[in-house]
């Protein structure tokens, strides 16, 4: 091959290489992207392994606030700790048409909003069930939601904790063959994350002794359970009541709520110093005894109630962070070493649907 024409493959092979990253690019930013499942907080609905594909067009493209970073990455360079991004520059919030909105009781993917550290389109993507949407009322009693005084339909594979009660060494095999994947052993027995159905099921092996539902009741403390506050005495079964703000709702703002829309006043409406102290809230120098919201919050939860680092620990997803909606499983895997790959992958997981 002649000096010019390894010039010329050189040239062809670059022009390639780049108009595949902007394609990949473009068709990542604006339709659909790939995420894996880290956690089991969803399941059953969504496994530990299951590779899924989620469609930013539902809910409208969200236009890049940080425009300055490098291609087909997120936080960092691949393999380093090198920020990935600048954030020399950054655009207002602004979402293209979509072709629906979030419903109650729908996954969706958005962005980690307590995650400071890091632009809003750059946090941590995370996965949970949708139970309340701007201009709702939610409660929780007894693990059951309440919105707007209506009991909600559970959808998906809700699962909570129980404690099963043997002196027996349960073998792995056992949890698979009942489909249980999120369980540890403990002085009694086990602590298994299940739904109700599995419940009945496992009831009848001899070697049980019993079952007992693992829950908070209305008198229990829980620590770290949003809003954090001492005078607000809250448990993940036991919950709120609580509102979600739409854009353009107006409050007067009293000790119990400015507890409740602290962070949304700080961090998520773009407003500039703000003091929030014994006094009030000020904004930018001016106390205020009103607050107009800027945008509508939402609150998600896992399938896995038991299981899940949800809003109930950290509090409301704004709307600028919602990033799309999960539409199926194009590839499962199950933990283990990668000779055993062909075994490993969950056939059946291929190409489902989530509700």
């Amino acid at each position: 091959m002649s000096q010019g024409s390894l010039k010329t493959w050189l040239k062809e092979w670059f022009d390639a290489i780049i108009f595949a990253v902007v394609v990949a690019t473009l068709v990542r930013w604006l339709t659909l992207e790939a995420f894996v499942i880290p956690t089991p907080s969803m399941e059953k609905s969504m496994m530990v392994g299951d590779y899924l594909f989620v469609s930013k067009l539902h809910y409208g493209t969200r236009i890049p606030k940080t425009p300055l970073q490098m291609p087909l990455t997120h936080q960092f360079i691949w393999g380093t700790k090198i920020p990935s991004y600048l954030d020399w520059v950054e655009l207002p919030y602004f979402r293209l048409p979509g072709f629906s909105e979030v419903k109650r009781n729908e996954p969706v993917v958005f962005n980690l909003p307590h995650e400071h550290e890091y632009p809003d389109d750059l946090k941590t993507f995370y996965v949970k069930r949708c139970v309340a949407i701007p201009g709702d009322s939610m409660v929780i009693e007894d693990q059951q939601v309440y919105i707007n005084g209506i009991p909600q339909e559970i959808k998906g594979v809700h699962q909570t904790s129980y404690l099963l009660i043997t002196n027996t060494q349960i073998n792995d095999r056992i949890f698979k063959q009942y489909e249980i994947t999120d369980y540890h052993k403990v002085s009694k027995g086990y602590v298994v994350h299940m739904p109700k159905e599995t419940v009945e099921q496992i009831k009848m092996l001899d070697f049980i002794d019993g079952i007992e539902a693992m829950k908070y009741n209305q008198r229990i403390v829980q620590p770290g359970v949003f809003p954090n506050d001492p005078g607000i005495q809250w448990n993940i079964d036991n919950f709120g009541p609580l509102y979600m703000p739409k854009a353009g709702d107006e409050i007067q703002l009293t000790p119990d709520n400015i507890a409740l829309y602290r962070d949304v006043i700080i961090y998520y409406e773009d407003n500039k110093n703000v003091v929030i102290n014994d006094a009030g809230v000020s904004i930018d120098g001016k106390q205020v005894d009103t607050y107009t919201f800027q945008q509508g919050y939402y609150w998600m939860i896992g399938d896995n109630r038991h299981n899940s680092l949800d809003a109930r620990y950290w509090g409301f997803v704004p709307e600028d962070h919602i990033v799309g909606k999960p539409l199926f499983v194009f590839f499962s895997l199950e933990e283990g070493p990668w000779y055993t790959l062909p075994i490993r992958i969950r056939w059946s997981r291929l190409f489902k649907l989530f509700e």
